[in-house]
């Protein structure tokens, strides 16, 4: 199949970008369109104008400000992939990237156009809210800051209006001695996920301090595992208090069934990969 027809406009701002969302009902952005183009193929997208930002200049930066990795709109997967900053700055993106698509896609694709994307097998999603990522969105209105925990909402649904561009992505640098697993299983390497486990921690004094745990595959959106991660606070992190938190999340998720697995498969394997990923962070913590 092919689109339905649509109005194309290339601005050159992202002032000019803003305008054309507040003015255009039906515009849709498009950096990599990795995603959006095979939608609109198949006429399950079908906007009215198509917004493309790759002409604007200063949109595909990855850098340090203050205590934050930010990341800019342009920004695409194999530049951070590859990236010697994010490697050290962010392990967990850097590791995770190891699952993100195929060559071809990476060279197109952006990871802001990924998050608004929100396909609820993705990794990023999971990533950026086990890193306590903020969305930063600009509209003519002005600019609204969401955590990515608040951002990701059902299926292929974010919290970003029709008139807002999410302009980059701020990532907090990992405090010293954080620890850091991804663990996936996939049909093929650099498929969308059947599920994966993103994880974090902290420990002081030979006790967890703070975790995070994040989780795709397993229904409409990537989410938090936050009654697990409080669960950790406070206890040392053998590898039979991180299996019994592991099997808590198992318990706790309402994984969906598709030709790829079952939600008993999904189920179990939230509760090997949860499980793999803490060892990871847990080894990982110095």
């Amino acid at each position: 199949m092919k689109p339905a027809p649509f109005d194309y406009e290339r601005p050159t701002s992202v002032d000019a970008v803003l305008s054309f969302l507040a003015s255009r009902n039906g515009a849709k952005i498009i950096a990599g369109g990795q995603s959006l183009v095979p939608m609109m193929n198949f006429r399950v997208a079908r906007p009215e104008v198509l917004v493309d930002i790759n002409r604007i200049p200063g949109l595909n930066y990855c850098k340090i400000e203050g205590a934050e990795l930010v990341i800019g709109a342009l920004c695409r997967h194999a530049m951070l992939a590859s990236s010697p900053l994010v490697a050290e700055a962010c392990p967990l993106m850097h590791e995770a990237y190891q699952w993100v698509a195929h060559g071809p896609v990476r060279n197109r694709g952006t990871l802001c156009g990924n998050l608004c994307h929100a396909d609820p097998a993705s990794e990023m999603p999971a990533v950026t809210q086990a890193l306590d990522a903020v969305m930063v969105l600009r509209s003519k209105a002005g600019e609204r800051r969401f955590p990515a925990s608040d951002f990701f909402q059902g299926i292929y649904s974010t919290a970003a209006r029709d008139d807002e561009m999410l302009v980059e992505v701020r990532i907090p640098l990992p405090p010293k001695g954080q620890g850091w697993g991804f663990h996936e299983v996939c049909v093929r390497k650099g498929d969308f996920a059947i599920v994966a486990a993103a994880a974090t921690l902290q420990i002081a004094n030979g006790r967890i301090s703070r975790a995070a745990i994040g989780l795709c595959g397993i229904g409409p959106r990537a989410m938090r595992m936050a009654s697990a991660e409080r669960s950790l606070v406070g206890k040392s992190p053998d590898d039979a208090m991180l299996a019994e938190i592991a099997a808590a999340c198992a318990s706790a998720v309402e994984p969906t069934s598709d030709i790829h697995g079952s939600a008993d498969y999904r189920r179990d394997l939230v509760r090997a990969l949860v499980g793999r990923a803490l060892r990871d962070a847990s080894r990982r913590c110095h």
